[in-house]
């Protein structure tokens, strides 16, 4: 398995994975990124300054993704966690593990202090990793990620 930047070609990959994991948990699609239109367009929207999408890759099958992204109205020194998703068949292999450590690894380096993210109670098992990854619970939201759905907000200190 390798893991690297996206690349343009891996879009429709990377938006069928973030799709098929809402419904697959019968989540909402409105005010998520389900519906934000971004996710048809991750390496436009990646092309942001000190902002990347990690992308995990074993023999040409795309498994999932991870990055970090400097959202709007967030704190000083503040990055949002974002975009990550893994194909079924690469769950419960590490390969989210990866991701996570190589993206909280680039906040680290491009100078961030805190990593934040919303998420769902429908992805129970990606929460139960945030908290045993170091994450703490916040009552509110940060930030301006549009994504009025979340009602799961973290931050972890690097």
């Amino acid at each position: 398995m390798i893991i690297r930047k996206i690349q343009p070609e891996d879009n429709p990959f990377l938006a069928s994975i973030i799709k098929n994991t809402f419904d697959e948990h019968d989540a909402p699609k409105c005010g998520t990124v389900y519906s934000d239109p971004t996710t048809d367009h991750l390496f436009s929207l990646f092309d942001t300054e000190k902002s990347i999408l990690w992308v995990a890759e074993e023999k040409g099958e795309i498994l999932g993704c991870c990055g970090i992204y400097p959202t709007d109205g967030l704190p000083e020194g503040y990055v949002e966690l974002v975009k990550f998703y893994l194909a079924p068949s690469a769950r419960g292999k590490g390969v989210g593990t990866k991701l996570m450590e190589q993206s909280i690894e680039s906040a680290k380096a491009l100078g961030y202090t805190n990593i934040y993210l919303e998420s769902l109670p429908h992805f129970a098992t990606a929460v139960k990793m945030y908290t045993k990854l170091g994450f703490q619970t916040l009552r509110e939201p940060l930030g301006k990620s549009g994504h009025t759905s979340c009602n799961i907000w973290m931050n972890k200190k690097i």
